[in-house]
């Protein structure tokens, strides 16, 4: 199995890191938010690989972030690198980024504090569909900032329409906290959606629909650990009335796929 959304921090900086996010989020974590405690996880629940999202919050972390990340490029921790649309050298540095192994980025309009159809994050996403790079972004509201919406569905499908991008992967089923959105938006384009925070905050019957209606081919397991457990959003899906076949693609062969084209 893949855990195609997960967050982790250098150990110096984990816990104080957990605790202000916690503090904006309202959400309790289930893990430490460090290596050790991802891996203690993962095994716990079945899980082989688990696919690490960092987020820029601002251009001058880009050497940083990417030396941490660096130290999971294979093996069952799977870094992305990560982007912010005010780095003015973007290409170059996607080339760096693809040069270093990485096989895609992550965006977060919201931590990022840009509106997701603005054209700097669409050259982001064209250029990265260049290089073949993979592009996790988060959709929907984001409880840190649940006044700003940075990423909704309408703006999702103005991008698409502009860019086309290759292998997007829009996080919490494409629009957290928005099904009227996302089924007017998104359903059946062509993107990726990943499950991360969606179990319990839409119904199982809305999961399964919206996911057979997209395309079972196109969705991605996914935690968002810490804030979410491991161990109990496998449980959650195997529940659902899915067919085997279908827990088999979202839970593992989507991904598989998606990490080797």
């Amino acid at each position: 199995m893949i855990d195609f959304h997960v967050h982790i921090f250098p150990e110096r900086i984990a816990g104080r890191t957990l605790e202000a996010l916690a503090c904006v989020s309202h959400y309790v974590p289930f893990t430490t938010g460090t290596a050790s405690g991802i891996m203690e996880s993962a095994k716990e629940a079945g899980i082989e690989t688990s696919v690490l999202l960092p987020v820029l919050t601002s251009p001058k972390q880009f050497e940083s972030v990417h030396r941490f990340a660096m130290n999971f490029l294979d093996g069952p921790l799977l870094s992305f690198g990560g982007m912010h649309p005010e780095c003015a050298d973007y290409k170059e540095k996607l080339h760096q980024i693809k040069s270093w192994g990485f096989r895609g980025i992550k965006l977060h309009p919201d931590y990022q504090n840009t509106f997701f159809n603005d054209i700097r994050i669409q050259r982001i996403l064209s250029f990265a569909s260049e290089l073949g790079l993979i592009v996790v972004t988060h959709a929907g509201m984001d409880p840190a900032y649940p006044d700003c919406i940075h990423c909704t569905p309408k703006m999702i499908a103005d991008v698409l329409d502009n860019v086309a991008p290759q292998k997007l992967v829009l996080a919490h089923m494409g629009g957290f906290q928005d099904l009227p959105g996302l089924e007017e938006y998104v359903i059946g384009r062509d993107v990726y959606l990943d499950t991360a925070m969606s179990f319990g905050r839409m119904t199982d019957a809305d999961f399964v629909r919206i996911s057979r209606k997209h395309g079972i081919d196109k969705i991605l397991f996914a935690t968002d650990s810490p804030w979410s457990g491991q161990k109990e959003s496998v449980a959650h899906l195997k529940q659902m009335d899915l067919t085997e076949e279908e827990q088999q693609k979202i839970l593992q062969n989507n991904a598989k796929n998606l990490l080797t084209e």
